[in-house]
């Protein structure tokens, strides 16, 4: 069997609690599954937000005026501490993670989008796992991603994955609000199909990070319209991972 790349987004949504608190345990069982995969002879990658609420926790309120500033400052502080939890439950299981900051621009083409592939390639070879993040204390507005989803979308096709599961607090995409007694699930959408109007609108506060349903919804049927099978899925459950990849019906697939 070839190996097969997965690219594995999870949001801060999935990994804080209702107090906006990181969950050890939920980081554990993310990387417990990673290296689940990785025994089967996948090469994982990992994108996962959360630097802006991990210096959010440690600094709590900051007096900054500027809210692009202010994010800068919360990522700046959070993101060693993100890679901290990470470098530990990694080392646990034997194995080692990187970090990679990127801008939008870093993805054009050119000079920056091939030494990127070069790293993402070294680094794969190695048994190493890449850990993705945007690169929060230099990004302009004009070369921020849409939010974490866009950027595993872009490293997914950078890297020509087989697979994109982008995890979140619910169990994937509903023909209404998820909590409706009349909502069902959608088990496979096909990126022509129009579903948007299922989607319903989210309000975020300041480090609970940019990315919703919405996002989520267009992100998927691009990165099916390359040929990289999509999956949205509940990151809270126990091997919620490994399970999609096995081919069982969970979450929502996207598929062209």
């Amino acid at each position: 069997m070839s190996t097969k790349r997965v690219v594995i987004k999870v949001g801060t949504n999935v990994m804080t609690n209702r107090n906006n608190r990181i969950v050890g345990p939920v980081l554990h069982e993310l990387v417990r599954q990673i290296a689940e995969l990785y025994e089967k002879g996948y090469q994982p990658v990992l994108v996962s937000s959360g630097s802006a609420i991990a210096g959010k926790e440690v600094l709590g309120e900051c007096n900054y005026e500027d809210a692009s500033t202010r994010r800068q400052i919360f990522s700046s502080v959070g993101q060693p501490r993100m890679m901290r939890h990470y470098y530990t439950l990694f080392n646990s299981f034997g194995m080692h993670c990187a970090q990679l900051l990127a801008t939008k621009r870093d993805f054009a083409p050119g000079k920056h989008r091939e030494n990127m592939i070069n790293c993402y390639e070294g680094l794969l070879s190695e048994g190493i796992i890449p850990i993705a993040n945007e690169d929060d204390a230099v990004s302009l507005t004009m070369s921020m991603f849409t939010d974490n989803d866009e950027l595993a979308s872009l490293v997914a096709e950078l890297i020509n994955a087989d697979a994109l599961i982008l995890l979140t607090d619910t169990d994937g995409l509903y023909t209404g609000h998820p909590d409706d007694d009349d909502s069902e699930k959608l088990t496979e959408v096909h990126p022509e199909q129009k579903v948007e109007q299922y989607v319903q609108e989210n309000n975020k506060a300041e480090g609970e990070g940019r990315g919703g349903m919405k996002s989520k919804l267009k992100i998927a049927k691009e990165t099916a319209r390359k040929d990289i099978t999509c999956y949205i899925a509940n990151g809270k459950k126990p091997n919620v991972i490994v399970d999609l990849l096995e081919g069982k019906e969970i979450g929502t697939k996207f598929q062209a």
